[in-house]
């Protein structure tokens, strides 16, 4: 078992930069593929971003690549989520997730492939 806090998340503005931070309990955090999701107010949950076991492969949402980077430290037993060139569309609660048996590279933005969740933090971009 897992468990994650997220931190990081503020007001900015468009334009602007985050890190998001996501710190797992356990000694097995290398062992979990890990994921950024968001929802903002009145819409479904959203992938983002995950990250491979060891770091060696990454995805990303069309709607981020190119500004958000995922990596992790497995050392620290801590994955990030750089976010560059911020849009008020960012608006959203970030939630990073552990993935869970049966998690794949193509089926990373699916929610249901991650068994472990953090309790999210708000990130808001002003116009």
């Amino acid at each position: 078992q897992v468990q994650l806090v997220e931190s990081g998340g503020g007001l900015v503005q468009a334009g602007g930069s985050l890190r998001l931070s996501c710190a797992a309990s356990g000694r097995t955090f290398s062992s979990y593929p890990m994921g950024w999701f968001r929802q903002a107010p009145g819409k479904e949950r959203e992938s983002v971003a995950a990250i491979t076991w060891a770091g060696g492969s990454t995805y990303y949402a069309n709607s981020v690549k190119g500004r958000f980077t995922i990596s992790r430290d497995n050392a620290k037993n801590t994955v990030y989520l750089q976010m560059n060139s911020l849009k008020p569309e960012d608006t959203a609660v970030y939630y990073c997730a552990a993935g869970s048996r049966g998690w794949t590279g193509s089926t990373w933005y699916s929610y249901t492939k991650y068994g472990y969740w953090g309790q999210g933090t708000q990130v808001t971009v002003s116009s």
